[in-house]
């Protein structure tokens, strides 16, 4: 937990003390100051002070960007000083993006910012449903067995979990239009379109559907990330075009409207289906290649591993898994699917405990403890996904390189996964008992293959110095 009062504390320092502030006022992540030498910080020393995620001067200010806690920061800062307190601005400078060239470099930033300001806020709550879907796996039968899969405590806990991920559109429609500048409740509710259970069963009757007259192709997207940020966008675009032009007198009402009309249908025939055609497609292309066998196999197996992630993380896995398990019903048994997917889980705990160790920033160590203790111990991979991951783009390579080696590796040795549900934490090796000890043994060495390259190329790869020392570029100024 962040020390705010050391923070405070290393900051007025490194302004030059309370002699040389004029004045000093916070905004949603940063402090503002205004002072009477602007020469005296050292930026770069700055954002070395443990808690400070950033630092720059903008606008004659020199502003020391913090995060959410900001505020107890302030408070500190202006007891230790003695500044009168000033009300927070209403602003999010973290939000506004400068006008650029437009080039793929360019390009890329926007998006991994677009994504990173999207999904970082919803990190304590995604650690938080993760430990306590932890805490039933520990107490429930295939750990401790204190309780029965059907308690109440075990029910709980998957409710609390289950609402988080259930419910993620919602979450990163507010966060995605905050980051972008649409209105946030306009967001979420674009966002809880996407899960409305009359729409859903729509999408399980395999019923006819249309938006306004245009056909749509039903969809459940609970738990799914793509198509809410693809949507998000149009929205913001619209919405900006209709402020600008309507009468202010029609502004209140028909902004909203319109902007809902226009995009639901966008979203909804367009959008949202994205990642279910692309996973019918990425189906039948791995289908295909898990049947043939040989080395086109082997090199399928590492590749459907490698993609994993992204496609979890998109929703495009859905397609796939519906046709993995009525395979798997037929035959009691599943050799290229399941085992690539499940053996990936290894390289993911490799490059897990190297990030533990690897970052020097005790916020992100942290952190860091708390996505291995969700992961390892209760299968909940999202937190470290969207807290390392999507922050640190490298890392998110060396996850799906090392994800690549565990995934060919175990097909070539002809690995079999006998139950399906396994969890997805240390105990995900129980998916391949029942097929003989070889089997078991082939999924170890695969396990190990794909825990040891995640270890070492995250180790060595993975970050930047200055990403080790200073966190993620992104979260800078």
């Amino acid at each position: 937990m962040a020390d705010n009062k050391q923070i405070a504390a290393d900051v007025l320092e490194a302004v030059g003390g309370k002699s040389n502030v004029s004045f000093v006022t916070h905004c949603m992540t940063r402090l503002r100051f205004t002072l009477k030498d602007r020469t005296v910080p050292d930026a770069a020393a700055v954002k070395k002070i443990n808690g400070v995620l950033g630092a720059q001067e903008s606008g004659g200010q020199f502003q020391i960007i913090i995060g959410q806690n900001v505020p107890k920061v302030y408070d500190e800062l202006c007891a230790m000083g003695g500044f009168a307190k000033q009300a927070a601005i209403d602003e999010n400078l973290d939000g506004n993006i400068e006008k650029q060239p437009l080039t793929p470099a360019n390009v890329g930033k926007a998006i991994l910012n677009y994504l990173s300001g999207s999904m970082v806020p919803m990190i304590p709550v995604l650690l938080s449903a993760g430990l306590f879907k932890t805490i039933g796996v520990v107490l429930g039968p295939t750990m401790a067995n204190i309780v029965a899969a059907d308690s109440d405590i075990v029910q709980l806990m998957d409710m609390i979990y289950s609402a988080v991920f259930y419910f993620m559109p919602i979450y990163l429609g507010y966060n995605a239009a905050k980051q972008i500048g649409l209105t946030p409740v306009i967001g979420a509710f674009l966002g809880g379109m996407l899960i409305v259970p009359s729409f859903a069963a729509l999408a399980t009757e395999g019923a006819s559907f249309s938006v306004f007259g245009i056909p749509c192709t039903p969809g459940n997207y609970a738990q799914t990330v793509l198509p809410i940020l693809l949507t998000v966008p149009v929205a913001y675009v619209l919405e900006r075009f209709l402020r600008k032009n309507l009468p202010d007198a029609l502004l209140t009402v028909f902004v909203p409207f319109i902007t809902i009309g226009v995009t639901l249908p966008i979203s909804l025939c367009l959008l949202a289906p994205i990642g279910g055609w692309m996973g019918n497609a990425l189906t039948g292309l791995f289908n295909a290649i898990g049947t043939s066998g040989g080395i086109l196999a082997v090199l399928g197996g590492g590749l459907l591993a490698a993609l994993w992630l992204p496609m979890v993380i998109t929703g495009m896995h859905v397609a796939l898994m519906g046709i993995a398990q009525v395979a798997f019903l037929q035959a009691g048994q599943d050799s290229f699917i399941f085992v690539a997917t499940t053996i990936s889980l290894w390289s993911a705990f490799g490059a897990e405990i190297a990030t533990f160790f690897k970052l020097k920033r005790e916020q992100e160590k942290s952190a860091c403890a708390g996505y291995l203790v969700a992961q390892l111990i209760g299968g909940v991979g999202e937190p470290f996904i969207y807290g390392m991951d999507f922050r640190y783009p490298k890392l998110f390579i060396c996850s799906a390189l090392s994800s690549f080696v565990a995934g060919a590796v175990a097909v070539a040795l002809h690995v079999t996964v006998y139950v399906v549900g396994a969890p997805s934490s240390v105990l995900s090796m129980l998916a391949f008992m029942g097929g003989g000890t070889q089997n078991l043994i082939n999924a170890c060495i695969a396990a190990a293959a794909g825990f040891v390259v995640g270890f070492i190329v995250t180790w060595l790869f993975g970050f930047t110095k200055d990403e080790i020392e200073n966190g993620p570029v992104s979260e800078r100024a």
